[in-house]
């Protein structure tokens, strides 16, 4: 029985992937600002939006994105910049909160917009970090002696598994300082500390494009 992925290069993946996954980056920052921000109740929306687009990115691997990416190199840039300049935007509001230091309400004030999904989905889509591995890490574990869908499900599931673990701790971390929050010197100190990990993030994005 052929195994859909070779165990020497599944094993070598899974060593590299627990390291891209644990370094800090815009996900993991946008991770930390969202549980900060919102809360532990927002942590696990805020995941699933980076893991929906994180799927959207293996679809387009299985689609050639290789090639689309060389093909069509403007159109990506200019996709990863529209989400830099939004999370940049995140950022901005979050300080320009913590000069006002208004006392947080009980409920949809102390969100970052209107969705952490939608949030999360954007940084991802636009995360630098996701261009180079479709682009540059993942193609060498490929095999192409086998068949390349299920090669791309068994990576993707790896993937979002070890992503979803480390971006789910890095949120939760940042909830637990929101106990905080009824503190005005703390308060002030949280939003600017929000808007700069948002701005983290879109530096990070911005630069590499």
């Amino acid at each position: 029985m052929i195994l859909p992925v070779d165990p020497a290069r599944y094993a070598a993946f899974l060593a590299t992937m627990s390291v891209l996954a644990a370094t800090p980056g815009p996900a993991n920052l946008f991770s930390i600002a969202n549980g900060m921000r919102r809360g532990r109740g927002a942590v696990l929306e805020g995941v699933v939006g980076m893991s929906s687009a994180t799927l959207v990115w293996f679809a387009g691997a299985a689609l050639g994105l290789g090639a689309l990416v060389i093909a069509f190199p403007q159109a990506f840039r200019l996709l990863a910049i529209a989400g830099g300049l939004y999370v940049a935007w995140l950022g901005i509001s979050s300080l320009l909160a913590g000069w006002r230091n208004a006392p947080e309400a009980e409920a949809p004030d102390t969100h970052l917009s209107r969705s952490a999904f939608r949030d999360g989905f954007a940084v991802q889509l636009a995360n630098p970090k996701a261009l180079v591995f479709f682009a540059g890490v993942l193609p060498p574990f490929i095999d192409p002696q086998r068949p390349v869908p299920l090669q791309l499900v068994m990576f993707a599931i790896a993937t979002i598994g070890m992503d979803f673990i480390t971006m789910t701790a890095y949120g939760l971390g940042g909830a637990a300082l929101a106990a905080r929050m009824t503190e005005p010197a703390f308060r002030r100190l949280f939003r600017y500390a929000v808007g700069g990990l948002l701005i983290m993030a879109a530096v990070l994005i911005l630069s590499r494009h």
